[in-house]
């Protein structure tokens, strides 16, 4: 499709509006507003008036018919969103998710139907992604992205420093080098080779299970991604390009432990301009909805075979992002599944304790933070942790390429050494 002139793109378009329209059931009976769960009795009757005002004209909606359903849109965002922080998020009752991503469906229509441009629809779909629940066989996804080609695709800033690829292997198309951060980084502490975790090349099914899934041995597996689309794609022009205007979940700081650390909702292009390439903030793009909220990303990896190993199905793996600047840090934590962590550009420092070590860990004695340890690995403080000096680790840079198999439960410890795109797969 042709982006048009607008520099935000415009939806005055009777055939954007029709192609948008035919997402949507035929009869106004075919939105049902079905909800899983109990929400409050006020709710419905907001819904069946939004529908019916997207459905009382027999073509595009009127500006006055636009205008109600985007007020009404922004009552049933409001008010549901109340519910959705009212306290923890497993509490939150998927009725009033489904709520919220109606109200963010209504309003983004409503901006289409006015002709207005799409930057706004496009982040409520993505606001009702991350914040909602599945609707209408998941219509949000599909409605970004019929509205997406619609938008003008632009490139990454450029800043005043020169740009290199950060591997010899597999270069990135021309003009779409990925960046080297300028932020100079502290070199990784010296591997030992007895504490060096072992590398093995496209390994046998029955080899992997063998000697490193039963007996939990985490492994360094190489040749196992050279495949993968990403490997000769992925760079931050072509993040830009392809997802620079979609709302994603950014963590601001160095790593989760800190006090000043803090989320925020931005697209993709403001993160680029202020966390990777502004070398004084530190921020990282952590997204456990990424791949589902922007599938030409995640037509570019592949599940890998191993974890046809485990209990679980296909659907029940958990793929997630990590793309951020060097010296963002996560700290020594364990995680409740299997894992593989796939490193796509960028090296990563890992430091790994098997679960035997915990004691020697001292986990965090609040329930928020059980799973992590109070102390900082590259500079601990053994005088309030002395016995942290008795637990074995082993130690890994991860290379562009690379795929570390983390076993269920084992402590790892991870820093950017620069500008790195990860790609886990959390599996049973």
């Amino acid at each position: 499709m042709a982006v048009t002139g607008s520099a935000e793109g415009e939806s005055d378009s009777p055939a954007l509006w029709a192609e948008v329209r035919a997402l949507l059931p035929r009869a106004e009976e075919g939105l049902t507003l079905a909800l899983s769960g109990e929400v409050e009795d006020c709710v419905l009757p907001l819904l069946r008036r939004a529908r019916a005002l997207l459905y009382g004209a027999a073509g595009r909606p009127g500006a006055a018919a636009a205008a109600a359903l985007e007020r009404l849109s922004d009552v049933l965002r409001d008010y549901s969103w109340e519910k959705l922080n009212a306290g923890p998020w497993r509490e939150v009752g998927k009725g009033w998710r489904q709520v919220y991503a109606y109200g963010c469906l209504f309003g983004a229509l409503a901006e289409v139907a006015a002709g207005r441009p799409l930057a706004r629809a496009v982040r409520l779909c993505d606001l009702g992604l991350l914040m909602g629940a599945a609707i209408l066989d998941n219509v949000l996804a599909r409605l970004v992205r019929a509205l997406q080609p619609h938008l003008p695709r632009a490139a990454a800033p450029r800043p005043g420093l020169p740009r290199a690829a950060p591997r010899a292997a597999a270069p990135a198309p021309e003009g779409e080098r990925p960046f080297h951060s300028a932020r100079p980084q502290p070199p990784p502490p010296a591997l030992q080779p007895e504490e060096s975790v072992p590398h093995l090349r496209c390994p046998s099914l029955e080899h992997f299970r063998d000697n490193y899934l039963v007996p939990q041995r985490p492994v360094v597996l190489e040749g196992v991604m050279d495949h993968w689309p990403c490997m000769k794609k992925w760079s931050v022009d072509y993040f830009c390009q392809v997802a620079g205007c979609r709302t994603v979940p950014v963590e601001l700081g160095a790593r989760y432990t800190d006090e000043e650390w803090s989320q925020q909702l931005m697209t993709v292009s403001d993160f680029v301009s202020q966390y990777i390439m502004d070398e004084s903030n530190v921020g990282y793009l952590a997204q456990h909805q990424l791949f589902d909220q922007i599938p030409e990303l995640k037509e570019d990896i592949s599940i890998p075979d191993y974890c046809c190993l485990g209990e679980g199905e296909e659907d029940d793996i958990t793929i997630n992002a990590w793309f951020g600047p060097g010296g963002t840090i996560s700290p020594l934590h364990q995680d409740p599944q299997q894992n593989f962590l796939a490193q796509v550009f960028g090296r990563k420092y890992i430091r790994l304790y098997s679960p035997q070590h915990s004691e020697n860990l001292y986990p965090h004695e609040s329930q928020i933070l059980h799973n992590t340890s109070q102390v900082d690995v590259e500079a601990p403080d053994l005088a309030k942790f002395p016995n942290f000096t008795k637990a074995a680790f082993q130690s890994c840079i991860l290379m562009p390429g690379q795929i570390l198999f983390i076993p269920v439960k084992y402590w790892h410890y991870v820093r950017s050494l620069e500008l790195s795109f990860s790609v886990s797969f959390w599996w049973s």
